[in-house]
C-alpha cells in the first residue's frame, strides 16, 4: 500500500522558557527576588499556553459567541453564549491575577512588567481573552483616578478579584455610527429623572465585551454642547438585581474580519440606569486613564503575537523538508527567519519599556523627564507594535506555504486577529495626529533621544555600532523635521512617518542596550543578532523636507 506523506504540524515554543529575547530581558531587568517570585506562573502558565491551549484553541475553531434574542415564549432574553476556550480562559485569568497584579503590593514598580510577562504568555492561545482583560484594567484605573469613592468601592474590588465567584470584567462603550476616533461626535444622551437617577439613551456601534458585569460609556448630558467637552463619563452595570438587562438590547452580534470569538455587539440604550463618574462635561478627559492602559495592553498583545508567530515559524522550519532539506537548514529561510525575529523582538523590546514606566508612574517613583516620555510613548508604541504584529504575522503565513493559507491549520487566524491591533483604540493616523498635538511632545522627544542615545552608548562591537548610528541618524532627521517643518499641513502629512521613526529608532536603541548588557553568552549572541537584522530592516524612516 502506497504511504502518503503527512506533515508534521508546528506546535508553538514555550513563551518564557524558550525565547532568549524575553528570558534574558526579565532576568536583566527584574531583582531577583521579584524574578523568583513571578518565575513560577511564567513557567507554569507558559507549559499551559504551549500544549493544552494551543490544543484548545486548534479544536475550538469553529465555534463563535451565540446571540439568542427571544426565548420559546416569545421574552426578549438577548443572551450570549461563549465558547468553552473564553470560559476557560476567564478561569486563568483570575488564577494568575492578570488583572489583579498592578493593585496588589507584592511587586512594587515592576508589578506591570510581571503583569504584561504573564499577558504575554497568555494572549496569544486564548482566543483574545485580553480583550475584556485589557478594558477591566482600564476601567479599575480609570474609576481610582476619578476620586468617586461610590464607584471605586462597588468595582475596582471586582475588576482586580483573585476569586472567580466576585471577579467582574468591564465594557467599554464608546463607539457610536458617527465614528470610532471621533468620539465627542457621540449621539447618545444622559437624561435625568426627577428622583436624579442617570438615564442613557441611544445606540453605541461596537462594543466588545458586551457579556462583561460593567461598562464604562460616553454620553452627553441634555443640554450640554457638542464635541468631547460636552460629553460626561457614566458607569453602567448591565444587569440588575434580578438579572435582567439594565434597559439594554442586543440587537446583533458583528461579523468581523477576526477576532471572531470577542463578544462584539451593537447595543440600543433605552433607559439604561448609569451613574456620573466624575463632573458632567469633559468625558474625553476623564476616560484617558483608560486609553493609557488599554493602549499598553494592545502594544503587549501585539508583541506577542508576533514573538508567538515566529516561534510557530521556527518550529515548522525543522519539521519541513523542501529541496531535499529542512527549511531551517537553508540560507535564505534562515534570513527570512532572522527578520522575523529583529522585527517581533523591537516590539517587545519597545513594548517592555513602556511597561517599565507605566509601573513606575503608577508607584510614583517617575521623575518629570520620563513622565514626559510616557506620555508621548504611549501613542508611539501602540502605533509602532500595531503595525509590526501585522508585517510579522503576514510574513508568518507565507513561511508555512500553502499551509499558512488554510483554515484548520490555525495559522490565518493569527493573522486576521492581529489585524485588529493597529485599529483598536486609535489607528496608526489617529495616534500620529495625537502625538504631534501634545504640549509636551518636545519634552518628551528630548527625553526620548537621551534615553536612545545612553541605550545605544553600550555598542560594543562593530554590528552595533552601526545600528547606533541608525538610531542617531534616524533621530537627528525626525528633530530636523520636527523644529523646521512649520506648514500645518506639511507636519500632518509627516505625522506617520515623524511616529513611526520615534518607535523604530528607540526599539533599536532598547536592542542594542540589551545586547550589550545581556550577561549570558548564548543569549548575548541571539540579542545581537536581533538587533543587527532589526537595524537592517531600517529605523530612519524620516525624510528631510524642506521648512515651511
Amino acid at each position: 500500500m502506497h504511504t502518503i506523506f503527512a506533515q508534521p504540524p508546528p506546535r508553538p515554543w514555550h513563551a518564557y522558557g524558550d525565547d532568549p529575547l524575553v528570558r534574558s530581558y526579565l532576568r536583566r531587568k527584574l531583582p531577583p527576588d521579584v524574578l523568583a517570585a513571578i518565575e513560577p506562573a511564567l513557567i507554569e502558565l507558559g507549559s499551559l499556553a504551549r500544549d493544552h491551549l494551543w490544543d484548545a484553541q486548534l479544536a475550538d475553531q469553529a465555534r463563535e459567541p451565540i446571540l439568542t434574542q427571544w426565548d420559546a415564549w416569545n421574552r426578549r432574553i438577548d443572551t450570549i453564549e461563549l465558547t468553552p476556550l473564553w470560559r476557560e480562559a476567564e478561569q486563568l485569568a483570575v488564577r494568575y491575577g492578570l488583572t489583579a497584579i498592578p493593585y496588589e503590593a507584592a511587586y512594587g514598580p515592576w508589578a506591570r512588567v510581571c503583569q504584561f510577562a504573564l499577558v504575554h504568555v497568555f494572549h496569544p492561545v486564548t482566543d483574545v481573552y485580553t480583550c475584556p482583560l485589557a478594558m477591566t484594567d482600564g476601567a479599575a484605573r480609570t474609576l481610582l483616578a476619578s476620586g468617586n469613592s461610590a464607584l471605586i468601592e462597588r468595582a475596582v474590588p471586582r475588576l482586580t478579584s483573585r476569586s472567580i465567584a466576585t471577579s467582574w470584567t468591564s465594557g467599554q462603550w464608546m463607539t457610536e455610527t458617527t465614528g470610532g476616533s471621533d468620539v465627542g461626535a457621540s449621539q447618545t444622551v444622559a437624561r435625568r429623572d426627577a428622583d436624579g437617577t442617570w438615564r442613557l439613551y441611544g445606540k453605541k456601534w461596537f462594543t466588545s465585551a458586551t457579556t462583561s458585569q460593567m461598562a464604562l460609556t460616553l454620553a452627553r448630558p441634555e443640554g450640554n454642547g457638542a464635541g468631547g467637552r460636552g460629553l460626561a463619563l457614566f458607569y453602567v452595570e448591565t444587569r440588575d438585581a434580578a438579572g435582567s438587562l439594565n434597559g439594554i438590547r442586543i440587537e446583533r452580534l458583528k461579523h468581523k474580519l477576526g477576532t471572531r470569538k470577542v463578544p462584539t455587539a451593537e447595543l440600543t440604550l433605552d433607559g439604561t440606569v448609569a451613574h456620573l463618574v466624575g463632573e458632567p462635561s469633559n468625558g474625553t478627559r476623564a476616560i484617558e486613564p483608560m486609553l493609557r492602559i488599554t493602549r499598553a495592553w494592545n502594544s503587549v498583545c501585539a508583541s506577542s503575537f508576533a514573538r508567538h508567530g515566529l516561534g510557530l515559524a521556527r518550529d515548522y522550519a525543522t519539521k519541513r523538508q523542501a529541496f531535499g532539506a529542512q527549511l531551517s537548514a537553508q540560507p535564505l529561510h534562515q534570513e527570512t527567519l532572522a527578520d522575523l525575529d529583529g522585527e517581533s523582538g523591537a516590539a517587545f523590546a519597545l513594548t517592555f519599556f513602556l511597561c517599565e514606566l507605566l509601573g513606575a508612574d503608577e508607584r510614583g517613583s517617575l521623575d518629570t523627564d520620563h513622565a514626559a516620555l510616557l506620555r508621548i510613548l504611549l501613542p508611539i508604541v501602540k502605533a509602532t507594535t500595531g503595525r509590526q504584529t501585522v508585517t510579522v504575522m503576514s510574513e508568518v503565513v507565507e513561511a508555512f506555504g500553502g499551509a499558512g493559507y488554510v483554515e484548520d491549520t490555525g495559522i490565518p487566524t493569527l493573522l486576521r486577529d492581529a489585524q485588529v491591533l493597529p485599529i483598536w483604540e486609535g489607528t496608526t493616523n489617529v495616534l500620529s495626529l495625537d502625538l504631534l498635538l501634545r504640549t509636551d511632545l518636545e519634552a518628551g522627544f528630548v527625553a526620548l533621544r537621551r534615553v536612545a542615545h545612553d541605550a545605544v552608548s553600550h555598542a560594543h562591537d562593530a554590528p552595533l555600532r552601526r545600528c547606533a548610528d541608525s538610531v542617531r541618524t534616524a533621530l537627528d532627521h525626525a528633530w530636523h523635521w520636527h523644529k523646521q517643518t512649520r506648514d500645518a499641513a506639511a507636519r500632518e502629512r509627516g505625522a506617520r512617518r515623524f511616529t513611526l521613526t520615534l518607535g523604530r529608532a528607540l526599539a533599536l536603541a532598547l536592542l542594542v542596550e540589551h545586547a550589550a548588557k545581556t550577561i549570558d553568552v548564548g543569549d548575548r549572541a541571539a540579542a545581537r543578532e536581533t538587533a543587527r537584522h532589526f537595524g537592517a530592516l531600517g529605523a530612519d524612516l524620516i525624510r528631510d523636507e524642506a521648512p515651511s
